[in-house]
C-alpha cells in the first residue's frame, strides 16, 4: 500500500455525491485560497464516522475562512451519503467511492486492525492538497475524536 506524503502529487478525482452530483479535487482547488482537506472515512452514519463529520461541520466557517475546502469520501453509495447529510445537516461535499479507486490511491484503504481481527477498510486519514495540487500533509489511521481540532491547529488555525 502507498501512503501519500508531504511534496507528493495528489491523485485527482471526480466522485459521485450525496447531492446526485460531482466532485472534482481539480474543482475544489480551484475555489480554494489555500487547498482541499480530503478526509476518509469508514462508513456513513456510525458513531466515530459523525463524530469527525459533525466536527468537520462546526469547524468549516474556520476552515473556508483559512482558504481551505473539504469533502469527505467513503465508500458508501450517494443514498446513504445523502442520508448522512441530511441528518446530520452536513454542510460540505460527501464523495462516494465504492470501488475504493481513490481510497486506494490516496493510501486510505488496506489491512486493519480491530479487536485482534485483521481485515481490509477504509484506513481514516486526512490528507490536505494545496491549491498547487501538491500534497501539504498526509495522516493516516487518525482517531476520529478530536482530529479536527488537531489538525486545525496542524494548519495554524487556532494558536
Amino acid at each position: 500500500m502507498t501512503r501519500l506524503t508531504a511534496g507528493d502529487t495528489a491523485p485527482d478525482f471526480t466522485l459521485p455525491t450525496a447531492d446526485g452530483g460531482t466532485v472534482s479535487l481539480a474543482t475544489l482547488r480551484g475555489q480554494a485560497e489555500r487547498g482541499v482537506v480530503v478526509y476518509f472515512y469508514p462508513a456513513a452514519m456510525t458513531p466515530g464516522c459523525t463524530k469527525e463529520a459533525c466536527d468537520f461541520r462546526d469547524s468549516l466557517d474556520a476552515l473556508q475562512g483559512a482558504g481551505y475546502a473539504v469533502v469527505g469520501v467513503s465508500p458508501d453509495e450517494p443514498a446513504k451519503l445523502a442520508s448522512f447529510v441530511e441528518r446530520d445537516g452536513l454542510t460540505f461535499p460527501l464523495a462516494s467511492d465504492p470501488e475504493h479507486e481513490v481510497l486506494e490511491a490516496y493510501g486510505a484503504w488496506g489491512e486493519k486492525k480491530n479487536y485482534g481481527r485483521t481485515y481490509v477498510g477504509v484506513i481514516r486519514s486526512t490528507v490536505v492538497v494545496g491549491a498547487d495540487g501538491t500534497v501539504e500533509l498526509a495522516q493516516y489511521n487518525v482517531k476520529a475524536t478530536g482530529h479536527v481540532a488537531r489538525l486545525r491547529t496542524k494548519l495554524g488555525l487556532d494558536a
